[in-house]
């Protein structure tokens, strides 16, 4: 009865022994840099700078090897359209809210993954000296991710990931017809940061 009752009492602790060792989330800060391509359609050019920015993301693994994330990123970046009558700059926020299925390979302190979702892209125009026009609105898209990379795990609570991820939406118009492509495109993003596991 003894044992009985000691064992009872011992297995919640044990779980929670075997629960704190597997890490299942984690919460990661990366700097980032978009790279939009040039884009060409509807009589209008679009090319912009490269926007620097930082992402935090959010991952909970279902599994060791797969999980879910959530992403939030903010950057700047000056839009520049040229059209037949006209060529102007734009500055602008760009917010990434995000979703994606995770998938890692686990190599001792290596750990590759893939990842694949959906977003919702908000680019917002900054009223000041780098945006040559007025009355602009906000342009919002729903569009894709996908992406790669690797994590190095340098101790039990950290790593460090570099990734390559992808961006495809539609070209921003700011509420404006005679700068709109009409175009989707796939925004190149190099990211490294440091993700803590909890």
């Amino acid at each position: 009865m003894k044992k009985r009752l000691l064992m009872l009492l011992l297995l919640p602790l044990m779980a929670a022994a075997c629960f704190a060792q597997e890490s299942r989330q984690d919460i990661s800060v990366s700097g980032t840099g978009l790279i939009p391509p040039f884009i060409a359609g509807n009589a209008v050019q679009l090319h912009a700078n490269v926007g620097y920015g930082v992402l935090i993301s959010y991952r909970y693994l279902l599994t060791p090897r797969s999980g879910l994330e959530l992403n939030y990123q903010y950057a700047q970046q000056v839009q520049h359209y040229t059209n037949p009558t006209n060529n102007v700059l734009i500055h602008d926020r760009f917010q990434e809210v995000s979703g994606a299925y995770v998938y890692s390979f686990n190599y001792r302190n290596f750990n590759p993954f893939l990842e694949g979702g959906i977003g919702g892209f908000i680019y917002s125009p900054i009223d000041d000296n780098k945006t040559q026009l007025q009355n602009l609105s906000q342009s919002t898209n729903i569009g894709a991710l996908y992406g790669g990379g690797i994590a190095y795990e340098i101790s039990p609570s950290f790593d460090i990931r570099a990734e390559y991820r992808g961006l495809v939406m539609k070209t921003p118009s700011f509420g404006l017809s005679n700068y709109r492509t009409n175009r989707y495109y796939n925004i190149y993003e190099p990211t490294i940061g440091v993700a803590y596991h909890f």
